[in-house]
């Protein structure tokens, strides 16, 4: 009974904050609430993701699911990224009247991005690269060939819709959370509950 209870007093602590007011030798001063006549802590909990077991059907099946976790695990800190830098560009943009202004700094942001991480994104497989794509829509809202025509122009974003085709990949594959993508959306559900 102790154990349980100590679990129980871990995970309250550890998902937990208190609004913290200031601190003393002893501990924390914490907000309060009056709650029928009575003065308690005020805390508010994280939320916490349950979900069951990942139970696979064969071995085979095991080493396809841990192969997909290692790919989202590796290519979600891009689409985060890409949604980051695509909001200050969107915030920066309006600095600027001129199109040509913007053309120039959406190309500088471009070349900047490519020094900084190009490389990186070359070393990405097929499977790696189809599955950036299909994050990119889920973090930003557009697919990858809306946010190339948005940014670069049409013939640009109809050029690398081509070059894709070719591979057998489609920038306007949009991330399908309750279909197709079902099990990518779990796996970052899991990560960000940092179960992975």
């Amino acid at each position: 009974m102790k154990y349980l209870i100590s679990i129980i007093l871990a995970l309250f602590l550890s998902n937990s904050f208190a609004q913290i007011v200031g601190k003393t030798k002893d501990g924390y001063v914490v907000e309060m609430t009056l709650y029928n006549g009575d003065t308690i802590p005020r805390i508010v909990l994280q939320p916490v993701l349950i979900m069951p077991k990942k139970v696979y059907k064969n071995k085979h099946d095991k080493i396809k699911f841990l192969r997909l976790v290692r790919k989202v695990k590796k290519v979600l800190p891009y689409a985060q990224l890409a949604n980051k830098k695509l909001r200050e560009v969107e915030a920066n943009l309006g600095k600027y009247e001129a199109k040509k202004d913007q053309r120039k700094y959406i190309k500088s942001v471009d070349r900047a991005l490519k020094a900084e991480y190009g490389d990186e994104l070359k070393k990405l497989t097929i499977s790696e690269g189809r599955i950036l794509i299909k994050l990119i829509d889920r973090e930003t809202g557009d697919t990858s060939y809306e946010l190339i025509d948005e940014l670069r122009g049409s013939f640009s974003a109809f050029m690398w819709q081509s070059l894709a085709r070719l591979f057998g990949d489609n920038l306007k594959t949009a991330y399908d959370a309750d279909g197709e993508d079902k099990l990518i959306e779990e796996i970052i559900l899991r990560i960000e509950a940092g179960q992975y």
